[in-house]
């Protein structure tokens, strides 16, 4: 088959997907910013990987699905999942427990908040992971930010989780809070209410998310899970599941999902 692959950059997790396709037989081309022009020109592929979640490419990834390209995860999914309103309404309307948000400019949110609110999170509305996201301690470190809408959230102290799932297979790992994913993590054995909450979350897609990851912490007081970052295409660099690749076992799942959506 012809191959596209969006994404940021051509090496890490691109470049071992890339390698592994072709060694299957396969023909690949990655699409970075570089070359990814949003045309016609895409519509010779048999289908696409969506590995990047910014927003040109989840754009490319709209283009391609409105001309009946496939595109894998899906990129409706992948800016719900990349958007943290988005993501907050979706949590939030599927019944998961979620930390408490503010969103407005600086000057009404200094109005409004109470010394009683923080510790908070500020994270960009637009982003997944730990980029950009930095703990606010009071409202005097409001003044610091410029006049723009923010997206803030209440800090919750207890155990910080980052939980990968291809497929069936869950792999927790406890973090550092605000840890990014390259980081290292120690890995455990996975709870059962973090087994219930994974298979949810896979179920409410209905077969249309096969892998990714969820941000969970356990608070401290009450031990109960709080959901606070998801995402569709982590890199799996902290992946601890020795007899289960990665790369080989997400992309055999991608071609597999391809084969039956042609079946069908």
């Amino acid at each position: 088959m012809n191959i596209g692959i969006l994404s940021k950059r051509t090496k890490m997790m691109t470049g071992k997907i890339k390698d592994y396709l072709e060694s299957k037989g396969h023909e690949v081309s990655i699409y970075t910013l570089e070359n990814l022009i949003i045309n016609e020109s895409l519509l010779n592929k048999d289908f696409y990987i969506q590995k990047s979640k910014s927003l040109f490419f989840i754009y490319a990834g709209y283009y391609l699905d409105a001309n009946n390209i496939r595109v894998i995860p899906d990129p409706h999914i992948s800016f719900q999942q990349k958007n943290r309103i988005e993501s907050h309404s979706l949590l939030k309307n599927f019944g998961f427990l979620i930390p408490n948000i503010y969103l407005g400019n600086p000057e009404m949110l200094r109005n409004k908040l109470q010394s009683k609110d923080f510790p908070l999170i500020l994270k960009p509305i637009m982003g997944s992971g730990s980029r950009g996201v930095r703990i606010i301690e009071s409202i005097e470190e409001l003044y610091d930010a410029n006049n723009k809408i923010l997206y803030l959230e209440k800090y919750i102290e207890g155990i910080h989780y980052n939980v990968y799932f291809i497929d069936d297979v869950i792999c927790t790992l406890v973090k550092a809070p605000l840890a990014n994913e390259h980081t290292d993590m120690e890995k455990i054995k996975t709870p059962n209410d973090i087994k219930s909450l994974i298979k949810r979350w896979k179920n409410y897609f209905n077969g249309k998310i096969l892998f990714g990851h969820l941000d969970l912490i356990r608070e401290h007081d009450s031990n109960r899970l709080y959901t606070v970052d998801v995402g569709t295409f982590p890199e799996f660099s902290q992946w601890q599941i020795d007899n289960i690749p990665p790369v080989k076992t997400i992309c055999d799942l991608i071609l597999k999902q391809v084969k039956n959506y042609h079946n069908h």
